[in-house]
């Protein structure tokens, strides 16, 4: 994560980490603009990696990166414990999704006992291939992300199975859904790194 942090253009990172069956981390970077995800800086250090990061890309694997813009948000700060809901549209349903979620869902999140933040990712451009994806394998990606952080995780978790439940999602056209709630774990900045 410092390696990353100290390109220009990158300014938090977090990573989360899980204890349930699924993917065992998420980590989040916020930069500027999606231009420093295809800048000089940062293809430089994806084609060329450290020692240790070579190392470390060796052992990831089924790893998705996706390279979002923040379609949506609202609340402050970002809680110790998050649930990601990754997810697609269905044909022709995109926009009524999109509406549901960014004035029906997000807008009320924020405000309940034990949440802090919440943010709506969409895919903004093609993570181009990489030397650290040679290490790893090519990596996958998502569509869509709702990202809700907050200081209690049973009230982040209880999202699972109300708002944000799988079949409640479908039935307003999104598929391919998958959730996991992660703790944090490590947080840095660039003016930390």
């Amino acid at each position: 994560m410092p390696e990353r942090l100290a390109i220009p253009g990158f300014l938090r990172g977090t990573r989360w980490t899980r204890e349930a069956p699924g993917p065992r981390y998420c980590v989040v970077y916020e930069v500027a603009s999606p231009a420093v995800l295809d800048s000089p800086a940062y293809r430089a250090r994806l084609d060329h990696p450290t020692p240790w990061t070579a190392r470390m890309m060796a052992g990831y694997v089924g790893m998705r990166r996706t390279l979002c813009e923040v379609v949506a948000e609202g609340g402050r700060g970002i809680g110790n414990s998050c649930l990601v809901v990754t997810f697609a549209p269905a044909e022709g349903r995109s926009a009524q999704l999109r509406q549901r979620l960014v004035a029906e869902v997000m807008p009320a999140l924020p405000g309940r006992r034990g949440l802090a933040g919440c943010r709506l990712l969409e895919n903004a451009m093609l993570a181009r291939m990489s030397r650290e994806q040679v290490i790893r394998g090519r990596d996958g990606s998502v569509h869509s992300a709702l990202w809700v952080t907050g200081y209690d995780v049973d009230a982040v978790a209880a999202l699972a199975q109300d708002e944000l439940d799988p079949q409640r999602m479908a039935g307003h056209g999104a598929m391919d859904i998958e959730l996991g709630v992660f703790r944090l774990s490590y947080s840095l900045t660039s003016a930390d790194a």
